[in-house]
């Protein structure tokens, strides 16, 4: 009897632990924590939504907060924007898109795959991290915010991941932009 009562607080210490896990907000600003984003992101709006906007911003008192503005169905011209904060998705305003004609709505937006990634963000993320680390001498730089910009005109060519950080207990905020595969296009402060 003895055994089966441990055994029992023993089986749902570990299942509380697991379904407790790590939220969405205190996710690490790495790749790891970026692709768990990426998953939440997923989760609410499925596997393949169209994005023309994604900002992840770091609040030292609540976590971070994603924005996004995305549809399921880009033919309809109509998008959401959404904040996830704490926990929660709340929807700010609904988007009219205007294209040119004979152009697909799809042409002008992104989807979150293996050319466009939170886990190559994240990456990204760290990578400037320690850039700052090396050069600047900054011991412990922390994310402002993490964004995908995909230009208005839809060349995916010139999309960028553009990477804010500042020094822990404030002060200059350092902007690292890199091309999709990685590479940094310049960094300044």
């Amino acid at each position: 009897m003895k055994l089966e009562i441990k055994l029992l607080v023993l089986t749902t210490a570990i299942f509380t632990l697991f379904s407790c896990g790590i939220g969405t907000s205190e996710q690490s600003a790495d790749a790891k924590g970026f692709e768990a984003i990426e998953k939440e992101i997923k989760s609410k709006f499925g596997d393949d939504p169209y994005l023309t906007d994604l900002t992840i911003t770091y609040n030292n008192s609540i976590g971070n907060i994603i924005g996004v503005t995305i549809t399921d169905a880009p033919e309809s011209l109509k998008m959401g924007q959404w904040n996830f904060t704490q926990g929660n998705w709340m929807q700010n305003s609904e988007i009219s898109l205007e294209v040119p004609e004979g152009s697909k709505a799809a042409d002008f937006m992104f989807q979150l795959n293996d050319e466009v990634n939170l886990s190559k963000l994240g990456e990204l993320v760290e990578k400037s991290r320690k850039q700052l680390k090396d050069e600047k001498k900054i011991e412990n730089p922390i994310l402002s915010t993490a964004h995908i910009f995909f230009p208005k005109n839809g060349d995916i060519s010139k999309a960028e991941y553009y990477v804010n950080l500042k020094p822990e207990n404030g002060g200059t905020n350092f902007r690292f932009i890199y091309k999709l595969n990685g590479e940094l296009i310049k960094m300044d402060y």
